[in-house]
């Protein structure tokens, strides 16, 4: 389980069509572009601004950033994780996948 002072994030690069996607699963951002190598560096930036916002939130009760940190998935993506964690092929439209593996925070 992710908390504010440690944790971690699935993350998937990968092109549909003419566009890259970068997904962060547990925090549910996604990122586009032309090019995947900056998709993946905006997805990283995107994981390392929004863990220091919920950092700089004041009032937050105990526990409660937990459900920011670790909030449900899209299936679409669950689905698509599977399948690259079991070598199986990842579903059309996508053509290919650019990176995979886990991001810690």
């Amino acid at each position: 389980m992710n908390t504010i002072k440690n944790g971690k994030v699935r993350c998937i690069v990968f092109q549909e069509e003419n566009t890259w996607y970068g997904v962060a699963l547990e925090f549910n951002i996604v990122v586009e572009g032309d090019d995947k190598d900056v998709v993946n560096f905006n997805l990283q930036e995107a994981i390392r601004g929004y863990v220091q916002s919920l950092k700089k939130v004041k009032g937050f009760r105990a526990g409660t950033e937990t459900a920011a940190l670790n909030q449900t998935t899209e299936q679409e993506y669950e689905n698509m994780w599977d399948s690259l964690q079991s070598n199986k092929p990842v579903p059309s439209p996508i053509q290919q996948v650019g990176y995979y593996g886990v991001a810690f925070v």
